[in-house]
């Protein structure tokens, strides 16, 4: 038998005393009664979002007038205003990357990007309509070719990876049967192709894309 005496029972009820404290602290309704627009010390921010109006990939003719369908922005239930960079100039050739930005009260911005190309396709080439599928058959991969204007595309996996699905730039026809990715920016960094003959022959080309993730070996492509 243990016979417990009055100095522990001291030691014991200081110990319950204390496990109940904390129980009962822990178990306390926390307030939520904070200051509008935080919770506790933090503050809350509500992101820009940029709807933009219009297509992502537009196709103009040299020489013509162009006019952007623009974009808006809002932060939660607020419009904010949104900034726009890289209008093309309609008197050059060129893949033009338009900008839209728009900045909250808290300096968050966020960003969307519109892709013009400006072209000049000579009567040679005026009815060409090289859309379609084509393979890179060293990856079993299919780069889509999707027309825009006349002598102007907008290809899917220029570089027909089996990872580079979701990579999109213009190339356009010139002239003849003539292809080319101009010097542009888009959403997977800069592009472009570097091989001197790129011509459609028989539904088949060839060419080395430009971007800093792909090697410079060239691509062979087949008309499906």
């Amino acid at each position: 038998m243990y016979i417990i005496d009055k100095e522990m029972k001291r030691y014991l009820t200081i110990i319950i005393l204390g496990v109940v404290s904390m129980t009962y602290s822990s178990c306390k309704k926390e307030s939520f009664d904070y200051p509008e627009g935080y919770v506790g010390i933090s503050k809350i921010t509500v992101f820009p979002i940029i709807t933009m109006k219009g297509d992502k990939y537009v196709a103009v003719a040299k020489g013509a007038t162009y006019t952007d369908a623009g974009a808006t922005a809002a932060a939660g239930t607020s419009n904010i205003d949104v900034k726009v960079t890289g209008l093309p100039n309609t008197a050059t050739a060129g893949v033009y990357l338009i900008t839209f930005s728009a900045t909250n009260a808290d300096g968050f911005s966020a960003t969307t990007t519109r892709s013009v190309v400006v072209y000049d396709t000579k009567a040679d080439a005026l009815a060409n309509d090289f859309s379609g599928d084509y393979l890179r058959a060293a990856t079993g991969v299919i780069s889509k070719w999707t027309k825009l204007a006349p002598g102007a595309y907008l290809v899917n996996n220029p570089g027909g990876a089996p990872t580079g699905t979701s990579v999109n730039v213009i190339a356009i026809n010139p002239t003849g049967s003539v292809i080319d990715i101009p010097q542009q920016n888009t959403d997977s960094g800069p592009w472009g192709s570097n091989t001197e003959s790129k011509n459609l022959v028989s539904g088949n080309y060839s060419w080395a894309v430009e971007n800093p993730g792909y090697g410079s070996a060239v691509r062979t492509f087949v008309k499906q």
